[in-house]
């Protein structure tokens, strides 16, 4: 049985859908099979991130019960199963939300690793999202602002009874107007998971249609997502060395 993450910001912009998309794609790298599912369905990205905008099937389909949760499965060239929301405003027409806890416990079957993108905010699409994940991961950036609406998401979860894997930190400039990592870990009584860099690399993906990790695995981005995959497998800290050979052997370098 597999694991479900909801992945979860109290406002939009942050990198939630990039660290979403980066996350699976580096649990991918570690030879981890993963879904990947857009269940922001008023702004759905992850399909247009992956060059995939209109499927024949998409995960409404699924909550308009017109399609089993298999048949909206798309795998990605990189190798990461991805399950699209529709960009089509009539296809937000008679879903029904509670069918997301339905998706986890069979996408669970059938993959180690289920993320869920969640809409951004803490409203209706995101708490069916937070209710059919096993664990929470918050995504925010370095500012009061943003770490004020990742703890309302935290203590959402709380309510729910979710445990909140911890905080990932993305777009990190290490400006003096920043906050300290410290002080963050502090008021959020949580584990920070990583840090993300801002990073043109991040950028220059989403232009090729493709995580980070595969279209520039050297950045200084595609290595935080590493790292952050690695710690949620329990794995030790991968040596510089240990991935260049890595690099070298898939003609990277």
């Amino acid at each position: 049985m597999g694991k479900a993450y909801a992945i979860m910001s109290g406002k939009g912009g942050v990198g939630k859908t990039t660290t979403a998309i980066n996350l699976g794609a580096a649990l991918k790298r570690f030879n981890e099979d993963v879904v990947l599912v857009d269940t922001n369905l008023t702004t759905p990205n992850i399909g247009v991130y992956f060059g995939a905008p209109v499927v024949p099937v998409s995960f409404n389909h699924f909550l308009q019960n017109k399609t089993d949760i298999e048949e909206a499965i798309y795998e990605h060239e990189s190798g990461v199963k991805i399950i699209p929301s529709s960009l089509s405003l009539k296809d937000l027409k008679k879903v029904k939300l509670e069918k997301i806890k339905e998706a986890s416990k069979k996408l669970k079957k059938i993959s180690s690793h289920v993320i869920f993108d969640s809409a951004a905010g803490l409203g209706e699409e995101a708490r069916k999202v937070l209710e059919a994940g096993d664990e929470v991961i918050v995504v925010a950036n370095p500012n009061i602002l943003s770490i004020t609406d990742a703890l309302k998401t935290i203590k959402l979860a709380e309510e729910f009874k979710k445990p909140v894997k911890g905080v990932i930190i993305t777009r990190v400039k290490k400006s003096k107007t920043e906050m300290p990592l410290e002080n963050i870990k502090e008021m959020l009584e949580v584990p920070i998971l990583g840090v993300v860099p801002e990073d043109k690399a991040v950028e220059e993906a989403l232009i090729r249609k493709n995580a980070v990790m595969y279209t520039k695995p050297r950045s200084k981005a595609a290595k935080a997502y590493r790292e952050i995959a690695a710690r949620l497998l329990g794995k030790r800290k991968i040596s510089a060395s240990f991935f260049e050979r890595i690099l070298s052997g898939l003609g990277l370098r």
